[in-house]
């Protein structure tokens, strides 16, 4: 299959892809944002995401992984016009963060209705970084200090696989490669949601953590608390998996476009203070590497 790499090519396997979504992609949105990664496309890993919940109505998000380790995505969107420069830390985060510690790799978000969203710094595999390093950098959240505790007991304060930073919502998520078994098993998800102060799970939620291979953190810098906190599984066929599929999300699986051999998606659900939602992040364009970089496991 075609592995689409100008914006010409690509743009309009989003439109489509907006379509089964039920969102009106804008092409005065998309395209400069197209135009601004260019040089980047080649190489990218390109997802799209849909999902449930009010906070998720209205848009399809696109994400451009697997760019260049030496790329500041942030800088880019910057010198493009794609967001406005801020005096708040969420400005300066991703900076400190690439001077400081080891990145592999970046990634970005965008939505076809909201466009640019967020910047994803991805740390080798073989080199998991600490929370508390981590806590060290000037900007980041405070919340993420003062839950250092939190993180810690449930023994994944030394396992920071992902750093993502959200610059209209102005968070950060914290992913954490090669967590504790327990961490998704029934018992391990209910005290990792009742610790951080959020609702018991529903049963879909303990269903899907059998097979689960990653969770991650949501923190905020006007708020103390975890914010959210998500659990997310691999699998060629979400439909096979133990929980039922919201239609919409359903929908998605069944038509979204894809160019790569090997059919790939992340489903996972999320537990909000107000109440859980599900997410879907199908690949367009898959690599085989981004299974060794999302699946990090004890002996990586």
């Amino acid at each position: 299959m075609s592995n689409n790499t100008e914006p010409a090519d690509l743009y309009p396997v989003i439109e489509e892809s907006a379509r089964l979504a039920d969102v009106t992609c804008s092409r005065e949105t998309v395209w400069p944002i197209l135009t601004a990664y260019q040089d980047t496309l080649a190489q990218a890993v390109v997802a799209f995401r849909v999902a449930t919940g009010e906070r998720n109505t209205g848009d399809l998000d696109c994400r451009f992984t697997m760019l260049p380790k030496d790329l500041d995505p942030y800088a880019v969107a910057l010198a493009n016009g794609l967001t406005a420069k801020t005096g708040h830390p969420v400005g300066s985060l991703l900076g400190e963060l690439h001077s400081a510690f080891p990145v592999e790799s970046s990634g970005i978000d965008f939505g076809v209705v909201g466009g640019f969203k967020k910047t994803w710094s991805f740390f080798p595999t073989d080199a998991l970084q600490s929370l508390s390093d981590l806590i060290g950098l000037k900007s980041l959240p405070a919340a993420v200090a003062g839950n250092l505790d939190f993180f810690t007991r449930h023994q994944l304060a030394d396992r920071v696989s992902l750093v993502g930073i959200d610059y209209p919502n102005r968070s950060v998520n914290l992913y954490f490669g090669a967590a504790p078994a327990q961490t998704f098993e029934a018992e391990g998800i209910r005290t990792i949601l009742h610790d951080a102060g959020l609702a018991a799970p529903s049963e879909r939620l303990l269903r899907l953590g059998a097979q689960a291979f990653g969770i991650y953190a949501t923190l905020t810098w006007d708020s103390p608390k975890v914010e959210r906190i998500t659990i997310a599984a691999m699998t060629p066929d979400p439909t096979t998996l133990p929980v039922r599929i919201e239609p919409k999300i359903e929908h998605f699986v069944k038509n979204a476009p894809y160019s790569t051999d090997d059919r790939q998606f992340v489903y996972a659900i999320t537990s909000s203070p107000k109440g859980e939602y599900h997410k879907l992040q199908s690949y367009y364009r898959w690599q085989p590497r981004v299974e060794n970089v999302l699946l990090v496991s004890d002996n990586a």
